[in-house]
């Protein structure tokens, strides 16, 4: 299917980077979500129970973020991405996570696309 919900911008607060000093106080991050539902919004009937709950989709995002510390970006990105798939109804996600560190760009980010495994 080829129906998306997305997510920009959401702010995560998280406890990441290489360095301990960084990792010594919370930052915020922010991430863009798009998440490919396993059927199209055709006959969603104007119910929420047929489609993804995003804000249940951000909530369980900020728990994510702020469980524990990491190093990278891309460490967080897998979590996040993870934590996306384990929702019913999620055929795939692409993520990117924005950390505001360098002082002479606007951001770093990571980009990744994972789909839900078939068993």
């Amino acid at each position: 299917m080829s129906d998306h919900i997305n997510i920009s911008g959401l702010r995560l607060v998280t406890t990441i980077g290489v360095p301990e000093e960084e990792r010594s106080r919370p930052q915020t991050v922010s991430a863009n979500v798009s998440i490919t539902l396993s059927k199209s919004f055709k006959g969603f009937d104007d119910s929420i129970e047929h489609t993804i709950d995003y804000y249940r989709v951000s909530e369980r995002l900020r728990e994510v973020a702020s469980s524990g510390e990491r190093k990278l970006i891309e460490t967080l990105a897998e979590d996040l991405a993870a934590a996306v798939i384990e929702f019913d109804g999620v055929c795939a996600v692409t993520l990117e996570v924005e950390k505001f560190i360098l002082a002479d760009c606007d951001s770093v980010s990571v980009v990744i696309t994972r789909a839900r495994e078939h068993v």
